[in-house]
């Protein structure tokens, strides 16, 4: 990996021990009647940081398949599998309970964000940082939805402090008779030398996650040239010539359902689909633009993966929450406007559910925060429920917040 240098000084290795706590659980989620709290093990093994600090790393090497795998599997597990979405970066500190934490210095060396998430070494530098010091049960590539588009003709970058930034809009059919099917061996092939490294790093103590955008979202920022508020140039071409849109919806369907598949074959164990802007259509729209597209890249994915899950997150989907597992993904990722128990009975028992603590709460106090997880859990029941927050970690939450959050979770026994 790339070399720094650090003049932060090394620190002991905290570990959190948690007292005996349990909330009751109703009737109705599940046969457990409670969920208990189990103090956290230690690890004593460490491994020296590129940045030359030490990190904990596991002793020995585990034979039995990640949590998070079991539990989308509906297999009885001791406790939900707990990640949190942009769970790398921007939040931690240089050091952070006595490990060595490089984003900022990383950020300070390469400001771009692109040239972080191209590079091998700092990809995999990047995604171990949270799993070295809170060891989630999921662990996520550090990379960005657009990082197809350069593969597919279109010139993008992500500009700091105003993100996504498409250089030639697409608006015409010319437009998108120029877009290229994603070839991702070819054009980004730093992704698949992570994930293989990643998966290696990891072993089976967590499950690898990889992630793509989902078509209608990708095509919102090609056309929109970045983020919208409004939406209003995607809305024009959708309604006024669909079958531009269609075109467009239909090269990276081709294109995403392929890079799911690359990310599986080097390593990725499940594969969370973002469509982010896909809230923005009403329900008969989301059922012309989104919806066939989701599933025709399920269906292509599960011909040669079938047992690879695949998660659906759509922020702000309470209006479309019945529409979702119509795709045939195998988790739907829930946001914190939806009550956990109400969107347990709207998506139906055959399905897992991710999610759904506002991230927000990590700003409260930590008796405030151990409630919130007490609750979703017990909304959410014991089986197929992956703790997650409802959308990603927010800049300037504090990195003692995310450490009890963690904590809290990894304590849980059903």
């Amino acid at each position: 990996m790339s070399s720094f240098k650090c003049c932060c000084m090394n620190m002991n290795t905290s570990v959190y021990s948690l007292s005996p706590l349990s909330v009751s659980l109703p009737p109705s989620t599940s046969s457990s009647s409670s969920v208990r709290f189990a103090p956290l093990p230690r690890s004593s093994t460490r491994i020296n940081s590129s940045l030359g600090g030490t990190m904990a790393e596991p002793k020995a090497t585990s034979t039995a398949e990640p949590l998070l795998l079991n539990a989308v599997r509906g297999v009885d597990v001791e406790r939900p599998p707990v990640w949190l979405m942009r769970q790398a970066g921007r939040y931690m500190k240089a050091v952070f309970l006595g490990f060595l934490v490089s984003y900022q210095i990383i950020c300070e060396k390469y400001p771009s964000f692109r040239e972080r998430s191209e590079n091998v070494d700092l990809v995999v530098e990047i995604s171990l940082q949270p799993w070295k010091v809170f060891k989630p049960d999921g662990v996520i590539l550090f990379s960005d939805i657009l990082t197809p588009l350069s593969g597919m003709n279109i010139p993008f970058d992500i500009v700091k402090g105003k993100g996504p930034v498409i250089f030639d809009p697409l608006h015409t059919a010319v437009d998108v008779d120029q877009v290229r099917e994603f070839s991702p061996e070819e054009s980004v092939p730093y992704v698949g030398e992570a994930l293989k490294i990643l998966r290696k790093e990891v072993d089976r103590e967590a499950a690898l996650l990889g992630f793509v955008g989902a078509p209608f979202t990708l095509a919102s920022y090609v056309v929109e040239g970045g983020s919208s508020k409004h939406f209003s140039k995607i809305k024009r071409l959708a309604f006024s010539q669909p079958n531009i849109l269609h075109a467009l919806l239909q090269k990276f369907t081709t294109s995403m359902a392929k890079y799911i598949q690359y990310q599986a074959d080097c390593g990725a164990q499940a594969v969370q689909i973002f469509d982010s802007w896909a809230t923005e259509l009403s329900p008969v729209d989301f059922e012309e633009f989104s919806l066939p597209y989701l599933k025709q890249i399920v269906d292509i994915v599960k011909q040669t993966h079938p047992n690879l899950p695949l998660i659906l997150y759509a922020s702000g989907s309470g209006g479309l929450l019945e529409r979702l597992p119509l795709t045939g993904v195998d988790v739907v990722s829930l946001d914190w406007t939806v009550d956990m128990a109400e969107g347990r009975r709207r998506l139906g028992p055959n399905i897992a559910v991710q999610g759904n603590i506002d991230p927000g709460v990590l700003f409260g106090s930590k008796d405030f925060i151990t409630n919130r997880i007490k609750d979703t859990v017990r909304k959410a029941g014991k089986v197929k429920h992956i703790l997650n927050l409802g959308h990603g970690i927010v800049v300037g939450t504090p990195e003692e917040n995310v450490a009890h959050f963690f904590e809290v979770a990894k304590g849980l026994r059903y």
